[in-house]
């Protein structure tokens, strides 16, 4: 049976941007779970929408991904919905798919959203015989985790690293998914920021690109 790779982020443009660029295991069934969905009022806000979800759905297809589930939070207020109600979203989700190993936001990121999808992830997750998940990974998102001014949140600080040498292009066809969303170089959210990301994470450890996590937790058989 191949191993199931789920990541939970807080917005179609984060889960994209920053994780599904990941390679951990090349044989793995890849899902992603953006949890918040931008909840929209107005029709101009719901066709923006939607144009982020098939910004979404494609680059996912891009990185072969099979398939992408969103939520209807809303978007840069998930610290207005209580976390016991992401928690049961995530918990849902990680009983349907019965992952091994999974990604999400890191703790310390400037991003609302995405330190609360963090925390629910790691309460969804906690260490209870019999729960599936095994690993847990935490990535980096560009113009968020590097924007946490020291002391205001935990430091960004990798010990578990991908090569992705050979995969960095489709990391890259997957963000030009993203061109709405993305910026002009020196933006850390350009597509020269994030190559650049990469190709520094690969040189710390001898390789030509790296795709870095923080080890929250990994449990061996």
């Amino acid at each position: 049976m191949q191993p199931r790779l789920p990541g939970f982020a807080a917005t179609p443009r984060t889960a994209d941007a920053s994780r599904s660029h990941t390679e951990p295991d090349r044989g793995a069934v890849k899902t992603a779970f953006p949890i918040g969905a931008r909840n929209p009022e107005s029709a101009v806000a719901r066709e923006a929408l939607a144009r982020r979800r098939e910004a979404a759905e494609s680059a996912a297809k891009t990185l072969g991904a099979k398939s992408v589930a969103f939520d209807d939070l809303p978007d840069n207020q998930l610290d207005s919905v209580p976390l016991l109600q992401i928690t049961q979203r995530v918990e849902a989700l990680i009983e349907a798919y019965r992952p091994d190993t999974l990604m999400t936001h890191h703790a310390g990121d400037l991003n609302i959203d995405h330190r609360r999808v963090h925390q629910a992830v790691m309460t969804a997750c906690r260490p209870q015989p019999g729960h599936s998940v095994r690993t847990i990974l935490c990535f980096e998102v560009a113009s968020s985790t590097e924007w946490q001014p020291p002391g205001s949140g935990a430091p960004f600080a990798p010990d578990w690293f991908v090569d992705i040498s050979t995969t960095l292009p489709r990391k890259l066809a997957a963000l030009d998914a993203y061109a709405a969303e993305m910026r002009d170089w020196p933006h850390p959210r350009s597509r020269a920021g994030v190559e650049h990301l990469a190709r520094w994470r690969g040189a710390t450890v001898g390789c030509d690109a790296a795709e870095a996590f923080m080890l929250a937790r990994h449990i061996q058989s």
